[in-house]
């Protein structure tokens, strides 16, 4: 029954999401690489089905082997080179944190700078997520970005750290007071 729900979870078929939770479905159960399916759900990019999971009771902050979670998994999906800024959105409503890490201290930031997906980006830095966070390998998102050149995430990383007092050269200025960034993004959205 788990992978019934988990191929539903993954389509979005929230009425099939509901039968199979009623006939006795475990919400919480994991695939063999320990992901639930509601992470299924948030990397598919399946808004109701992520509801409808919430809803049920599923584990906002649950993780898998690699330290996967929800929010992570909706932070940017390779298959479909986007990330999905509706459901970061209702998973933070629900509770999830926004700079949990995942395998080598990556942030789901990181993954979306990575990524190249503005819109993630964006809201993720309005929300609060640590712009300066760096993973095991003392890389930030605004050098994820760098490697790929995805000028218009690399803006809005560099407004960010702009206005939490980081210079240019990545020196931090002790004049400044450390605001929480808001970043307005003037481009045109690129069409996923």
């Amino acid at each position: 029954m788990s992978q019934e729900l988990f191929a539903a979870a993954r389509s979005g078929d929230t009425a099939q999401i509901q039968a199979l939770l009623a006939a006795g479905a475990d919400h919480a159960t994991a695939d063999e690489a320990g992901e639930t399916a509601l992470m299924h759900a948030a990397h598919s990019g399946q808004v109701a089905a992520v509801q409808a999971l919430l809803a049920a009771g599923a584990d906002v902050n649950a993780k898998s082997q690699l330290g996967w979670t929800a929010l992570a998994k909706a932070a940017y999906n390779g298959e479909t080179g986007r990330g999905y800024v509706e459901i970061i959105e209702v998973l933070h409503q629900a509770g999830a944190s926004l700079d949990e890490r995942i395998f080598f201290g990556i942030t789901p930031l990181m993954l979306a700078a990575g990524g190249g997906d503005a819109p993630v980006v964006e809201w993720l830095i309005n929300a609060g997520a640590d712009v300066l966070a760096a993973n095991e390998g003392s890389r930030t998102a605004r050098q994820m970005a760098n490697d790929k050149f995805y000028i218009d995430v690399i803006n809005l990383l560099n407004d960010a750290e702009r206005q939490l007092g980081v210079q240019e050269d990545g020196s931090c200025s002790s004049t400044k007071s450390v605001v929480k960034p808001q970043v307005v993004n003037l481009m045109k959205p690129t069409a996923h």
